[in-house]
């Protein structure tokens, strides 16, 4: 792991009037330079060729001649062969010549290896670098393991898939879309059996990868994706946020659930098991007897964080939940950074966030005000790792 002085000796340097904030150009990129452009910094998006109109093009920053911002959100699109070119030296040293406040999302993760980002970006990440590791669910010390430690529920895991005997949700990465699930459903071994043969063989899962999936019983009820932030700053009012709620649609999941129970029944083979591939999110509010749960699941999340990954989680994260017929809650996922539904906020900020800051607030603009802050009070050292 980079030492967290070099990076913060880096940060020092930085000169605090030409900060610019950076992503890879996916996932939430959106909101994250969205909320980056409603605080005044430019923006810098690393786009794959193939893939970079939506951010080169149709987002393409347009400022007037005083420099104010008039139409769309990144300032200077960098088009790439992969995303993985932005591990290259060269543009290392671009990103720190320009003062580049990095920004790491999901798509960073997946398209860069963890390896890779911890010994060799040597350029300032706002959030915890040190936490991106725990979301891969097959490393030993995967967010599970934190839950587990911080005393926090989850679904339980069922070790061996001959003691499936009721409703249990198998977790596996898709064979053909390398960034998506493979998941499925099953109530017993001989179902489990019947439908992981039918995937393999119509090469949506792999057998490897069954091997080492983790299998749950799977809690019954809505889904709920918690969109906190964190600020190390913060020394007055409480440093834990609730900026949103958001949930996912899911194909072909939710094309399943759309249709009545006799149409259902009368599906072909190759229609008949639903696939688990986020597509797109909307927003949601909760109860609000509920919220008290909700935030002490948080600051116990916050807590171990600080205790087992030093200095512990900086800025957004994400706790995905699913709440039972009891009003329990289960946390299935999480991401120590910012979440893969925030766009859903994004410009119109979310009742939470809005309500906490008395503006729109969305995560990507409550990230950008954090390092604004940082930047004014000559704190950016204690916000990257």
């Amino acid at each position: 792991m980079i030492d967290r002085k070099a990076v913060q000796d880096i940060v020092r340097e930085y000169d605090g009037s030409k900060v610019k904030l950076g992503v890879v150009a996916s996932h939430s990129a959106l909101d994250t330079c969205d909320g980056a452009a409603e605080e005044g910094f430019r923006t810098v998006a690393f786009c794959q060729k193939g893939r970079e109109r939506t951010y080169a093009h149709y987002f393409k920053a347009k400022r007037d001649t005083s420099g104010k911002l008039v139409r769309g959100i990144i300032d200077e699109p960098i088009i790439v062969d992969r995303y993985r070119e932005v591990m290259e030296g060269r543009w290392q040293k671009w990103l720190r010549e320009n003062n580049v406040m990095w920004v790491p999302n999901r798509s960073f993760t997946s398209y860069v290896k963890i390896d890779d980002i911890e010994e060799d970006f040597m350029v300032p990440m706002v959030g915890s670098r040190n936490m991106l590791r725990s979301e891969e669910r097959e490393e030993r010390q995967s967010y599970y393991w934190l839950l587990e430690k911080a005393g926090l529920p989850f679904p339980e895991r069922i070790d061996d898939p001959q003691g499936i005997d009721e409703l249990a949700i198998v977790k596996l990465h898709h064979k053909q879309k390398k960034l998506e699930r493979g998941f499925f459903t099953c109530s017993s071994f001989e179902e489990y059996h019947q439908k992981s043969e039918k995937l393999i063989a119509g090469g949506i899962i792999d057998r490897e990868t069954l091997e080492t999936a983790r299998i749950e019983r799977y809690v019954i009820g809505p889904v709920f994706n918690f969109d906190f932030f964190y600020s190390p700053l913060e020394e007055e009012m409480s440093p834990l946020e609730l900026l949103g709620v958001d949930w996912r649609f899911e194909t072909s999941l939710d094309g399943h659930v759309r249709l009545p129970a006799p149409q259902q029944m009368t599906l072909g083979e190759d229609q008949i098991l639903p696939e688990y591939t986020v597509c797109g999110h909307n927003s949601a509010t909760l109860r609000e007897s509920l919220l008290e749960k909700v935030f002490n699941m948080a600051e116990r999340y916050v807590e171990a964080s600080k205790e087992h990954y030093g200095p512990g989680i900086i800025g957004p994260f994400c706790l995905q939940t699913c709440v039972d017929k009891d009003l329990n809650f289960f946390i299935y996922d999480v991401a120590p950074r910012i979440g893969g539904g925030t766009n859903v906020h994004m410009w119109v900020g979310h009742p939470y966030g809005n309500s906490l800051w008395r503006r729109t607030l969305s995560t990507g603009r409550r990230l950008a005000m954090e390092v604004r802050r940082a930047v004014s009070e000559d704190r950016l050292d204690e916000i990257v790792t």
